[in-house]
């Protein structure tokens, strides 16, 4: 009914965290905030992208544009319309007067005529069923190997989180994190005890996992591969195609939705608050900040030789975008080990060897 295209969903899964920046989340909210005001890294009001930084957008920018397969008169990837709708998790442009289009959108004003072409045969803000699985896949990922990555490191602990006392605080976190949905249930309380339960079930035969701490033993690694396992499994037969057209493409069942949800929350709570993780990250809004106002410096000057070739072409090609967009690209463009080392040979602080470029 829905004419899924499996290697569609396959490739909107490949595609979907091209545009996380370096340092991820962090970086992005970073992104968002100097884009729009770039006045603070030595910009002019005149550079500004007025809607800002996301991760989704900017996946959907650099397989558009920025991304090279042909020539300058064909950018982007060249992929078909039912793919390019496929990557889009939040199918609208940011709307500043609109709550659920104001944290997280698709595509910038930069690909509006893109994000037309590629959503022409969609109906409202409901995404394709590619892009429904695509979504799905996402959530199982963050919830399950998050969570076993986590788990590995002792960040994770599961015995208080299956004690009867730690109930109630994970149950109203959750709910509370849950309530910035505009579709929060009233019984979202009900339903989250009604899912740890469910989760307390599946974990209660590996006891490696609640009553020991990872060592990387043989029966431990044992016990977390068919923990996961046995969740992914649950996760992926609990998707099914809509039988009509009239909604969602794709649903979901509601008792597995609920459980990744606190699957994704444990992580959240867990390991967002740790101190190391914020001072880590302090410093990395520093070099994102640093390199952005460098980029956006060396590009306006253009025949700037800061500025490794791979950086330069994105000026070139795109002149008729925001110059704090096309310094966003720049940045959005380095893996975390590029950024680190670029910041420091920027900077002064590493100067490194003359023969060994870091970015090609």
């Amino acid at each position: 009914m829905h004419g899924l295209d499996p290697e569609v969903v396959e490739a909107a899964c490949l595609a979907h965290d091209l545009g996380h920046p370096p340092f991820g989340h962090a970086a992005e909210t970073e992104l968002d905030r100097i884009v729009r005001n770039p006045v603070e890294c030595g910009g002019e009001l005149s550079d500004a992208a007025s809607d800002g930084y996301e991760g989704n957008a900017q996946t959907f920018r650099i397989i558009t544009k920025l991304a090279v397969r042909w020539g300058r008169d064909a950018p982007g990837l060249d992929l078909t319309r039912a793919t390019l709708a496929a990557t889009l998790k939040y199918p609208w442009l940011r709307d500043l007067s609109d709550a659920k289009k104001t944290e997280k959108w698709s595509a910038y004003k930069t690909e509006e005529r893109e994000f037309k072409w590629a959503r022409e045969h969609c109906r409202g803000d409901y995404k394709t069923a590619e892009a429904e699985l695509m979504d799905w896949a996402d959530d199982i990922a963050y919830s399950v190997h998050d969570l076993e990555d986590f788990h590995r490191v002792g960040i994770i602990p599961w015995g208080r989180i299956t004690a009867v006392e730690a109930e109630p605080m994970l149950i109203e976190g959750a709910s509370a994190a849950w309530s910035k949905d505009p579709e929060w249930p009233a019984d979202a309380n009900s339903r989250l005890k009604s899912a740890l339960d469910r989760i307390r079930r599946k974990i209660s035969p590996f006891y490696a996992m609640t009553m020991e701490s990872y060592e990387g033993t043989r029966e431990q690694r044992r016990q977390l591969r068919n923990f996961c396992s046995l969740l992914i499994g649950h996760y992926v037969r609990a998707a099914r195609l809509a039988e009509t057209c009239d909604g969602k493409a794709v649903i979901i069942d509601p008792n597995s939705a609920d459980e990744v949800r606190l699957l994704k929350f444990f992580a959240r709570h867990y390991v967002i608050g740790l101190p190391a993780l914020h001072a880590q990250q302090h410093g990395q809004k520093r070099i994102i900040r640093e390199l952005f106002e460098i980029f956006l410096r060396e590009g306006k000057a253009k025949k700037s030789n800061l500025l490794p070739m791979r950086m330069r072409y994105i000026w070139e090609d795109n002149q008729g975008a925001p110059h704090a967009r096309l310094a966003a690209d720049c940045v959005a463009c380095l893996t975390e080990n590029e950024a680190y080392n670029l910041h420091a040979r920027l900077t002064g602080s590493s100067s490194g060897l003359v023969l060994d470029p870091i970015v090609r």
